[in-house]
């Protein structure tokens, strides 16, 4: 009785043996690092896949290698601008600080330095002179528009007006708008352009438009 009871053990064990022999072997490494890709792929999708609730960060372009700050005014940051220096003194020689540091909103087309410098010999010096304080108020106040008006409002404009928008400046005469060559384009009461070189410069009180040349009203 006892050697049946020990065979029957003894062929139920080889049996067992035999079926796990027979069963294909589990790669617990291989497994692992699935696993680990897996949740690897899973972070940098939640990773890359935008967050609904955030909002997008709008920063300020660098102008004049300064940061634009959009809570100060078109002073406060016109006079960190390298590329302003001359724009900024003829706006203090016009008297026009505490209007353009006021409520507005304005929208100001700024000419940079080397727009200013490419005017006819003397004709700034000339401009900045106390006498010719009215004058240069004039030319200057022919760079703003009353209003917030970006980029995307203004070539909406352009649109709509079938190509072309008139600005009336707060000078009184008239800016004309229009696409070229993938940017903005303004022309003057005299024919002359200027390219918008740097757009969306948003201020406080407005919003600032960087262009390459100085726009001249006709009076």
């Amino acid at each position: 009785m006892k050697i049946t009871i020990l065979s029957v053990a003894l062929v139920s064990a080889m049996a067992m043996s035999a079926c796990s022999k027979n069963e294909p072997a589990v790669d617990t490494a291989a497994a692992d690092t699935a696993a680990m890709e897996a949740e690897t792929t899973a972070a940098d999708a939640m990773e890359a896949a935008p967050a609904e609730t955030m909002p997008v960060a709008t920063e300020n372009p660098m102008v004049g290698g300064a940061a634009m700050l959009a809570d100060k005014d078109i002073i406060d940051n016109a006079v960190n601008s390298a590329d302003h220096t001359t724009l900024v003194s003829a706006v203090k020689a016009a008297g026009l600080v505490d209007t353009l540091k006021g409520a507005g909103p304005f929208t100001v087309f700024a000419p940079t330095n080397a727009a200013f410098a490419a005017l006819p010999a003397g004709a700034v010096d000339g401009l900045m002179k106390p006498d010719k304080k009215a004058d240069l108020a004039k030319v200057l106040t022919y760079h703003v528009v009353a209003g917030n008006v970006d980029a995307a409002a203004l070539m909406a404009q352009i649109e709509a007006g079938g190509g072309k928008a008139m600005l009336t400046t707060v000078q009184g005469e008239q800016l004309t708008a229009m696409a070229h060559d993938g940017g903005i384009m303004l022309t003057d009461a005299n024919g002359n352009s200027a390219m918008v070189t740097t757009a969306d410069v948003r201020q406080s009180n407005g919003v600032i438009h960087v262009v390459d040349k100085v726009l001249m009203p006709k009076s």
